[in-house]
């Protein structure tokens, strides 16, 4: 297949109508490394491309398509919501809206939703209400939130300013003011950092961390480290932020990532699988934080009938049919395979980690094996996997995965590593 042209046959004998490449990119903005493969339909964890080719899917629009593709309860909800009614913005009450707030806040630690488009503009929000809660409650003028090392939290202004790696960054100075990094998972930095901040008076408004950080290589939170946290912030009054963008919506094998760990926030963040590829974001809080105001904050698509009619029945279809158990049990059975994998080829694998179904190979820093080279080479066998770093290889499929699925996936993982 040249990556210049790729052929797709309607199967409607209509002939070969082509897809270029060239033409593709002569128009669309130069922003991602793409691999030159065009998709046009799927089904469940499969996927197919312009010429026909079948993939199995464990990108899942990096973890975002949680029912997999065409889920007849996906389907459905887009049909009947589409067919009543699409979008009338925040002047009117949105019975879909409150309905899916109602969800969130019983299946969570929030008392409060805000809803909005994506995981950037969710913890937009949430950076925003942390610096008016720190105003208007703690009365600090120069508010600074503490962030991680290797950490991603979007790709807005503030975002890329609060993501602890300079390589979003390069480029776009000057920066948003007020964040702080520390190394993940590493508590008594974080502690000297706080000591640091405050040291001529209090500044440090709130934390914020990802439960599990995904694009920093799929580094779950230790235990012990965010219970600590927790602790501190409840000693001195600090907001504790978790961006659960990647890995809330059941990913885990729980429905947010925090249940991991044994703690709650006080403010966390979710998009990705929330609306089961049908862009939504959420910022959700406990009641004592939510500080925001009429004319505060605003979005006007953000929780529109249309995405919050389809992203309920997304969260309805995971709760009754027990999905999470599924996410639990295929984690586990991904991990033990990958870890089998792992202790075939000691010389290339490093480790595997990982929660539910959001797992990492890690490979080893002194081979020439990139992530991208292995991630080339399982598209070959016919799976779809997402680098995470550039020697992590990140594998996110469907909620709905099936124990063949997932032998699949790990004979092809197998198969590229075996050819090099």
């Amino acid at each position: 297949m040249s990556p210049e042209t790729l052929i797709r046959d309607d199967g409607l004998g209509t002939g070969a109508e082509q897809f270029s490449i060239d033409r593709f990119n002569a128009n669309v903005m130069n922003t991602y490394g793409r691999f030159p493969i065009a998709l046009e339909k799927g089904s469940g964890c499969k996927v197919w491309d312009t010429e026909g080719k079948e993939y199995l899917d464990f990108v899942a629009g990096i973890a975002t398509c949680t029912l997999g593709h065409a889920h007849p309860k996906l389907i459905e909800a887009v049909t009947e919501q589409i067919q009543k009614l699409h979008h009338v913005s925040n002047l009117y009450y949105i019975p879909e809206q409150g309905e899916l707030a109602a969800w969130l806040t019983e299946h969570s630690a929030a008392d409060r939703v805000f809803f909005c488009n994506s995981g950037a503009e969710a913890n937009e929000g949430a950076i925003k209400l942390a610096r008016k809660y720190a105003h208007d409650r703690l009365n600090i003028e120069d508010p600074v939130i503490i962030t991680a090392h290797a950490s991603f939290h979007g790709r807005t202004l503030a975002t890329i300013t609060a993501t602890g790696q300079p390589k979003y960054q390069k480029g776009f100075s000057p920066l948003v003011p007020g964040f702080v990094y520390t190394p993940y998972n590493d508590l008594p930095a974080l502690e000297n950092a706080i000591a640091e901040v405050d040291q001529n008076g209090r500044r440090v408004a709130a934390i914020l961390l990802e439960a599990l950080q995904g694009e920093g290589g799929v580094r779950p939170g230790d235990v012990a480290y965010f219970q600590k946290i927790r602790q501190i912030c409840d000693e001195k009054g600090i907001l504790l932020i978790l961006d659960e963008v990647q890995v809330g919506m059941g990913r885990t094998g729980r429905w947010w990532g925090y249940e991991n760990l044994g703690i709650e926030p006080d403010i966390f963040t979710s998009a990705k699988g929330l609306g089961g590829g049908i862009p939504i974001g959420a910022l959700m809080c406990k009641s004592f934080c939510d500080v925001f105001e009429p004319g505060n904050h605003a979005s006007t698509f953000g929780g529109n009938p249309f995405a919050c009619g389809v992203a309920l029945a997304v969260c309805q279809t995971l709760e009754r049919e027990n999905i999470l158990n599924n996410v639990q049990q295929r984690g586990e059975q991904l991990r033990n395979s990958l870890q089998a994998i792992a202790s075939q080829y000691p010389d290339l694998i490093a480790e595997v980690r990982g929660w539910g179904l959001i797992n990492g190979m890690e490979l080893k820093p002194d081979v020439e094996l990139t992530s991208i080279d292995l991630v080339n080479a399982a598209i070959a066998q016919g799976v779809l996997l997402v680098p995470a770093g550039p020697k992590v290889v990140r594998f996110v499929p469907p909620l709905i995965v099936t124990e063949a699925e997932v032998n699949q996936a790990c004979e092809a993982v197998a198969c590229a590593l075996k050819n090099g």
